[in-house]
């Protein structure tokens, strides 16, 4: 469930959980009580009414934002968000940034000392960061803390790339050398989500950078305070001032006038499908280049030969982490039907032993969804696929402890008893529910995990490593996990196919991705050329 047209990202791939997180199957307690372990109620740090625009911390023109807390729904601070005119001056003051800073011109150590130093600070500032992302988005503490460790390795893996970076001599056709060199763009936007805020942010705003551009990021109103943050870690380790502007605010709005503004060289993007499509009408009319990461509706695929203790926690993992809210999530679990009565007991059972509670517990498991509003959208779609025949599991509604009754929260969900074709196995419903389906064979499983727009992710559990390197050529999805799930790595790229995105973010090639390509040809002849017949 997105947000058509907000322009704000809602999806995200980098939820890189500690995997003690989906252990613990067997407790007895369903909910935790929100006021257990002694939870610490007291003011979110780092929530000042300012927006960071082209180096200035100011008060935004724009509405009143107000953060919720989703475990308990209440306000816990409020911000003016950004209007149209601060992408004019946040665009303009990059500009001017990056000519007077000679930040494109430094070195690649140079920028990269400076990247290393922003990595560095948001790793002394995990508790700092975690605490405020639980507040924004409701994620659990542990989780968290994993996406702003992933945020640090980010810029300084990013940082190292750029040192080791080179340009290519290309073989010689003729009587000169040529070469193929990058050049930044200049000033670039990044739409971000809330359901990864800094690990996210990371991931676009650290290869801009280090490619020698200037960045304006555009948060989700839903959770802007953790890129707030950022910017002020990024100014405290030496960034030049006008590089970084962090413009929270309406997506119909600021985030349009990102895309459309004509001093923008690239957009990078995260979120719903629909509105991705719409950007790249926008990039297209400005023949601007875009990188679209969407939705997707990934199948998890377990052979009668996999280890059913790990298929399971790798299973479970996959879809009920980050309450389900991942783009990656492993949505359909396909099951071979020689194990799936057994499987489907024991998903069943361990799906129902699940802690949900607020972040800010250590014991849960399953934390609040961002919003009452999506929270109550998952809800209808599992309520419409109800209605069409569905057999609910487990779950299904919402807890019934009154100490979670303020929460956005929502019980782990397994529905059985339709088709692959059934509108709850091919809409994105970016929450805590998994349909499990039964499939005969090889070849049956992959038509099955094909037979859908999406193209992101899948996970697949065997012992065979035949069996396991042909479907994972066979499956049209960017990443396929064999025996594991939703694993990540800066160093290897990230992609999705079909209506799952286009372009490519992470890895070595990923400051490239922010640059120009030019091509310099050097004739070493010393002869005219002998058109002209001199």
């Amino acid at each position: 469930m997105k947000t058509p047209m907000d322009l704000q990202g809602s999806t995200s791939t980098r939820s890189q959980q500690a995997a003690s997180e989906i252990s613990a199957f067997g407790r007895d307690a369903r909910t935790v009580p929100a006021d257990a372990a002694g939870l610490d109620r007291s003011p979110v740090p780092d929530t000042t009414d300012e927006i960071f625009v082209a180096g200035r911390w100011v008060r935004g023109s724009g509405a009143v934002i107000e953060s919720v807390d989703p475990a308990t729904g209440r306000v816990f601070a409020r911000l003016h968000g950004a209007v149209e005119s601060d992408v004019d001056l946040a665009v303009d003051g990059g500009r001017r940034a990056v000519a007077s800073s000679g930040w494109a011109e430094l070195l690649p150590h140079e920028r990269a000392a400076v990247l290393y130093r922003i990595g560095t600070a948001i790793e002394a500032n995990i508790d700092r960061i975690a605490a405020l992302q639980t507040a924004d988005t409701g994620k659990t503490l542990v989780e968290a803390g994993a996406l702003a460790r992933s945020a640090a390795g980010t810029f300084r893996f990013m940082a190292a790339a750029l040192e080791t970076m080179e340009d290519a001599i290309t073989p010689r056709r003729g009587p000169f050398l040529t070469f193929a060199t990058y050049e930044p763009m200049g000033v670039v936007g990044a739409i971000t989500p809330w359901n990864s805020p800094i690990a996210s942010d990371a991931q676009k705003i650290a290869p801009a950078l280090a490619a020698g551009n200037a960045v304006v990021a555009k948060p989700p109103v839903w959770a802007p305070w953790v890129t707030l943050l950022l910017a002020r870690l990024a100014e405290e380790a030496g960034l030049p001032a006008g590089l970084l502007s962090v413009l929270p605010g309406p997506g119909r709005s600021v985030g349009d006038a990102l895309v459309r503004h004509p001093g923008i060289g690239k957009i990078s993007f995260t979120g719903g499908t629909t509105t991705g499509r719409a950007l790249a009408h926008v990039a297209a009319e400005k023949l601007m280049p875009i990188t679209l990461e969407l939705g997707g509706k990934s199948p998890t695929i377990v052979f009668a030969d996999a280890d059913l203790d790990q298929a399971l926690a790798g299973v479970m993992f996959g879809i009920f982490s980050s309450s389900g809210q991942s783009c990656i999530a492993g949505s359909r679990i396909f099951v071979q039907r020689a194990v799936y009565d057994e499987f489907v007991d024991r998903l069943v059972a361990a799906t129902t032993a699940l802690r949900v509670g607020p972040g800010t517990d250590p014991r849960t498991q399953v934390a609040p969804m961002v919003t009452r509003e999506h929270r109550d959208g998952v809800a209808a779609m599992v309520d419409d696929a109800v209605r069409a025949g569905a057999t609910v599991l487990c779950g299904g509604t919402v807890p019934a402890d009154p100490e979670l009754a303020d929460g956005a929260y929502y019980l782990p969900t397994v529905l059985t008893g339709v088709a692959n074709s059934a509108t709850v196995c091919q809409e994105e419903i970016f929450g805590p529910v998994a349909v499990v389906l039964p499939f005969e064979d090889e070849a049956d499983v992959v038509a099955q995990a094909d037979d859908t727009v999406f193209g992101l992710a899948c996970g697949i559990w065997t012992a065979d490593y035949r069996r396991a390197w042909r479907t994972a050529r066979a499956v049209q999805a960017g990443t396929v996990w064999i025996n594991t799930y939703k694993q990540f790595s800066i160093s290897t790229p990230f992609s999705g196919l079909k209506d799952s995105g286009i372009g490519t973010e992470k890895g070595r090639d990923g400051i490239r991705s922010y640059m120009n390509q030019k091509s310099i040809y050097l004739d070493v002849s010393g002869q005219p050329l002998p058109w002209a017949g001199l």
